[in-house]
């Protein structure tokens, strides 16, 4: 089996269609489809079949995707492995969401440059389902998501988790709670909310809230970006909820919630056995993490909080 194929395979497998394959690979949808029919023909099984409309793939194609990952992985180290000694530098392409990058990625590119690797950085602010898929496109996917919801279980996605942030509520500096230093998640039933999109941790913690309250939260106003409602709350259109590290408007006051845990878990997403240089950018991601002041690790958190205090940690709604 050809590795051009066994790419194609993977890249059907990763994008859903044959349209999406050919236009990543700047090839025709016929010629996508001879190359997959020739790939059929050399494992001697079909790989696809119709779904509808659609086409999708066997079993015996998704075990061979599976394999095709591992070869293509070899495949990949053995020519980063060659390039290195003729250029001394190898490319990493890292998607991250935007207050993560803001956060984490100065120190990064700092230690990549030591390293002697490129860093190619973009944003990708998507849910965390559309997170793995964009491995089609990146070496490396840094996402977030709330700490309620599972990891990504996939065969062909390695989940690292880097750190736990947790979510304080943010008011502005003239509201009658602007004096408190916390505030019990009962407190909040009656307040206009700005939030983000839906499918993002912070809405999910507002949905734990409303299970707790009784009452749904009143958003008035939903946005992806995290500095425009930290300036809407501080003129007193709302309150909202605020990861730790992305707080920087001096006109608002962040209260620690009470009564719900809430937080966000920030996850490396990669292919298994990646190249040297991405496990290398995994690594400097690990040290930027651990060189945040009074950041928490993603396991284990609430129970070493609660057995300083002597308490039990705080726990969802039943």
């Amino acid at each position: 089996m050809e590795i051009r194929r066994l790419r194609l395979l993977r890249e059907f497998a990763d994008r859903g269609s044959i349209g999406a394959v050919a236009e990543a690979m700047h090839m025709t949808p016929s010629a996508v489809s001879q190359q997959l029919k020739v790939l059929a023909g050399e494992a001697g099984v079909e790989l696809l079949e119709p779904d509808g409309r659609r086409i999708r793939l066997t079993p015996a194609g998704q075990a061979l995707v599976l394999r095709a990952d591992e070869v293509i992985a070899a495949v990949d180290r053995a020519q980063e492995e060659m390039a290195s000694y003729s250029s001394g530098h190898s490319m990493v392409r890292l998607a991250m969401f935007p207050s993560g990058a803001s956060l984490l990625l100065p120190a990064v590119l700092d230690k990549a440059a030591e390293s002697g690797i490129d860093v190619t950085a973009f944003h990708l602010d998507v849910g965390y389902p559309e997170a793995p898929p964009a491995l089609a496109d990146f070496d490396i996917v840094v996402t977030h998501r709330d700490e309620r919801m599972p990891a990504v279980t996939d065969p062909r996605v390695h989940v690292a988790e880097l750190m736990r942030e947790p979510l304080d509520v943010i008011v502005s500096g003239s509201s009658d709670l602007a004096h408190r230093r916390t505030i019990d998640v009962t407190d909040l039933a009656d307040r206009d909310w700005i939030s983000v999109e839906g499918g993002f941790p912070v809405d999910d913690v507002l949905l734990s809230i409303s299970a707790l309250t009784g009452v749904a939260p009143r958003v008035t106003q939903r946005m992806l970006d995290f500095t425009t409602i930290e300036a809407l709350v501080a003129a007193d259109h709302g309150i909202a909820l605020m990861p730790r590290f992305a707080a920087r408007h001096p006109g608002v006051v962040p209260l620690e919630l009470k009564g719900v845990r809430a937080a966000r878990v920030y996850e490396s997403l990669t292919r298994p056995r990646p190249r040297k240089a991405v496990s290398a950018i995994e690594d400097h991601l690990r040290e930027a993490v651990t060189g945040l002041p009074g950041r928490e690790s993603p396991r284990g958190s609430a129970a070493s909080a609660a057995d300083k205090e002597g308490n039990q940690p705080e726990g969802d709604a039943e």
